[in-house]
């Protein structure tokens, strides 16, 4: 299993870039596989990813997610490709739907028929990464465009996908998935089949499932579930968010937290892995603002783990 830290909002640390820079060469000298940069409404994931890649040699680097509503692909393809040259062709391209909720206020965007708006977005942006040329006329994109990256690589692409729909077509058409607030028993048996019978069917590799959720080393689980129910509440309201906490059979993201000691959070970690997850990402948080101790014994957990489940 690959482990990885999200740097941002969720990394012991401000969202500004400099901190989130900062973030991603202190997991890259710790020896973990990859930094997860998540996107809401501060710092842009793909610009962060194209610091870090001056900064950094190994590191993976994962954009988690950004939101199709809120660029064309041909932009984002523009984007990705230049980041991907910028980081030395150590990005994955995370993207998403984004929420019903979200959609229509942050980029003035509809969410009529997402899933076949995301057909029809991949349809766009696969050949633009991979032949860096598109011409496509569907009933929600039409884009022509040849772009001028030369023998730059396509980066991976992880979608995020919840329901059958989007699962299938992660399977089929991208490198995987990436998850968020989605406990083991829901990726045992609902998004590990789904995925890789559609990547098996398509004929393409075994699929990514790269599972991100908060995070906190400490003894004290019962203060750390009730801060993690505090600044992850918003979760559990979401639609999307919540069809999946209810396959899993939980009230909200406070309890499928990572959270106790480290043997604790180990057998945790161990269960998503067991389950299916491929790749495991760790959204710090802290049990209150004058904690000082538990994202630095967390980042320790992450780096003592590495290549060890």
């Amino acid at each position: 299993m690959l482990i990885g830290a999200g740097v941002g909002s969720f990394g012991g640390g401000g969202a500004d870039v400099l901190s989130i820079v900062q973030q991603a060469v202190d997991s890259e000298n710790d020896g973990l596989d990859a930094v997860w940069f998540n996107h809401i409404l501060s710092t842009d994931s793909l610009i962060a990813v194209a610091l870090v890649g001056q900064k950094t040699k190994r590191i993976e680097l994962v954009t988690g997610v950004v939101p199709v509503y809120s660029r064309e692909p041909l932009l984002m393809a523009q984007q990705a490709l230049t980041v991907q040259v910028a980081s030395q062709g150590r990005l994955s391209l995370g993207i998403g739907l984004a929420h019903p909720e979200t959609a229509p206020l942050a980029w003035n965007h509809s969410y009529d028929r997402p899933a076949h708006f995301m057909e029809e977005y991949l349809a766009v942006l696969q050949p633009l990464l991979e032949k860096k040329a598109v011409e496509f006329s569907g009933d929600m994109i039409t884009t022509q465009g040849v772009l001028g990256f030369p023998d730059v690589p396509a980066p991976k692409v992880l979608l995020a996908a919840l329901g059958p729909i989007m699962l299938r077509m992660a399977g089929e058409q991208t490198d995987g998935t990436l998850l968020w607030v989605t406990g083991p028993k829901t990726i045992r048996g609902h998004v590990a089949p789904k995925i890789t019978e559609a990547a098996k069917a398509a004929g393409r590799p075994s699929p990514r499932i790269s599972a991100a959720l908060p995070i906190c080393i400490t003894d004290d689980s019962a203060s750390a579930r009730e801060s993690a129910s505090n600044l992850f509440s918003r979760y559990g309201r979401l639609v999307n968010y919540r069809r999946v906490l209810d396959i899993e059979g939980v009230d909200g993201p406070q309890d499928i937290a990572v959270v106790g000691n480290e043997e604790e959070a180990e057998q945790q970690i161990r269960e998503l892995a067991d389950a299916g997850a491929t790749d495991f990402y760790g959204g710090f948080f802290k049990l209150s603002d004058d904690d000082t101790e538990s994202v630095p014994r967390t980042k320790a957990f992450l780096k003592s783990i590495v290549g060890k489940i």
